[in-house]
């Protein structure tokens, strides 16, 4: 199954995210070698995220995004998962 991920920054994300950029960028190489992570950025004013995820279950791709470090340290302020059909 494919899943979207969208969600929002911090407002000093941009000074904030530093310290933990490295730890997040290994976590979402991870993830795409396993196949589970399509795509995942920030919009061009670094006010969202969005992300394509695939996975057998929305539980996992819950899990990969809390456990994320931008989750953990408040980086990314809310966020939503949800099942997506893919048309074309």
């Amino acid at each position: 199954m494919k899943f979207v991920l969208w969600g929002t920054y911090c407002a000093d994300a941009l000074e904030r995210r530093t310290p933990y950029r490295e730890e997040h960028l290994a976590g979402l190489k991870r993830q795409k070698e396993e196949g589970v992570l399509l795509t995942l950025g920030p919009t061009a004013n670094t006010s969202h995220v969005f992300g394509l995820y695939e996975a057998d279950d929305q539980e996992t791709v819950e899990a990969l995004v809390k456990g994320d470090i931008y989750w953990r340290q408040g980086i990314w302020t809310a966020v939503e998962v949800h099942a997506w059909i893919q048309t074309f």
